[in-house]
């Protein structure tokens, strides 16, 4: 605080000088006239009152100290407020930094020059290579960001910008540059003695606005194909067509097709839909999951059976009780053994197995079922999209199979609305394994 108290000019001689009227000499030579006339005065007494002239003297000469070491009262007050104002105009007091501290964005107090006094936690903790007592501006870089600075700094109004942070990942921020005034006309300047910088996090929004940007582009595009393929057959059969009984038949089995792959995808979108409205509506009830994958591998047998892949399962225990909503794990554990069925079914098997583990983050009992395929396997790059709605490792593959790309989307909403777990691990030519892990209920035995 020092430093910034020498860079400000606070406390030095020359200051003092100033504003006291200059230093002993000076302020002798400023009461001259006055000295003058008191000598004349208290000679004038002497000689009236016969007094020794030494005692005059030294009355003189006290008053001449006097004037030359003891500043006058009203000087010594403008002096305190000066230097108290350009304390205040480069060092935020006491409540400025407890209200910033209080904020749970980053925030930072800049003082006319530009130069950060005070950063919250937020602040340090995001932006850790803003330090107090450095310009703002070694540090932060982007051109919106620094106009808006120079302007508020003038004494323009509030400006808000958007700020980019580009780290290990893109985050957006709504910057707010807002002017402190302390006094409401200071020496009739209109710049603020402080800059309140308030950095709002945009990065979710941010992105929920390109996911649904993307889920619109890709679900337009998804229903346009089959839309545009039944449309043309259906041109086809009412022209050239018209009279051929076997291209009839054929462009009708192709049209049905077609038409339950939009009925597909639009149950889908509505399965999707209805998970994300209720994601923040903790479950009420307990349910078995035994039972849930029990049903799921009977319900799922004759397509095995079709596809001549073997479920094996380890044995499952009874009562392996959760807090959740039936439909929605069923729709889980379906979509994932499905996949393994029809994805792996080169292996001729998939395994289904169950344990139950502490979670290493959180240190917490889960329920964790594995389902294993045999099949080709999945590159690495592929596996942090896989749940992304319509991403598709193989899209021919996938639409071979008739799936839709919101399969794993689905599975991730139910289970985040479950406070459950997807985790993937796969690798070429070794099969896939999915393990979905969900908190043991509360009401159990534990």
């Amino acid at each position: 605080m020092a430093r910034d108290n020498r860079k400000a000019g606070l406390g030095t001689s020359a200051d003092l000088d100033r504003l006291l009227g200059g230093g002993p000499l000076n302020r002798l030579y400023g009461a001259r006239w006055s000295l003058i006339v008191m000598a004349i005065g208290l000679s004038w007494i002497a000689m009236q009152d016969e007094r020794e002239m030494w005692h005059v003297g030294l009355v003189l000469v006290a008053v001449i100290m006097a004037t030359m070491f003891l500043p006058r009262r009203r000087k010594v007050t403008r002096l305190k407020a000066k230097v108290e104002a350009r304390r205040r105009a480069i060092v935020p007091d006491v409540n400025m930094r407890k209200l910033a501290s209080a904020l749970p964005d980053p925030c930072f107090i800049l003082d006319r020059r530009g130069i950060v006094r005070f950063a919250n936690h937020a602040g340090s903790s995001i932006f850790g290579n803003v330090k107090e007592g450095d310009p703002l501006s070694f540090r932060i870089r982007q051109p919106d960001m620094l106009a808006a600075l120079d302007n508020v700094l003038d004494g323009g109004p509030i400006e808000k910008v958007d700020y980019t942070l580009k780290s290990h990942s893109e985050r957006f921020y709504e910057a707010w540059v807002t002017p402190i005034h302390l006094n409401s006309d200071p020496e009739g300047e209109h710049r603020p003695e402080f800059i309140l910088l308030l950095l709002h996090d945009q990065t979710e929004q941010k992105n929920m606005a390109r996911m649904r940007a993307d889920f619109v582009a890709n679900a337009s595009h998804e229903l346009r194909t089959p839309l545009a393929s039944v449309i043309g057959f259906i041109e086809t059969l009412l022209g050239p067509a018209k009279d051929d009984p076997v291209a009839r038949d054929r462009f009708l089995r192709i049209m049905l097709d077609q038409s339950e792959r939009m009925s597909r995808l639009v149950s889908d979108l509505l399965s999707l839909s209805r998970i994300e409205m209720r994601a923040h509506v903790l479950p009420d009830t307990r349910v078995d999951l035994s039972k849930i994958m029990r049903h799921v591998i009977d319900s799922l047998s004759p397509l095995a059976q079709d596809l001549d892949v073997a479920i094996k399962t380890n044995q499952l225990d009874d009562d392996l009780w959760v807090s959740g909503d039936r439909d929605e794990l069923v729709q889980v554990f379906e979509n994932l053994v499905e996949n393994a069925l029809k994805y792996g079914k080169d292996g001729e098997k998939i395994d289904i197995s169950y344990s139950r583990v502490i979670d290493s983050a959180d240190g917490k009992p889960y329920h964790c079922f594995n389902v294993r395929d045999y099949g080709a396997g999945i590159s690495q790059e592929h596996l942090p999209r896989l749940t992304e709605r319509f991403y598709r490792v193989d899209v021919a593959s996938s639409r071979e199979q008739k799936g839709t790309g919101l399969g794993l989307a689905i599975v991730k909403h139910i289970l985040t609305r479950h406070r459950g777990k997807l985790l993937v691990e796969s690798q070429p030519g070794e099969g896939a394994t999915f393990q979905v892990r969900l908190p043991v209920s509360d009401s159990a035995d534990l």
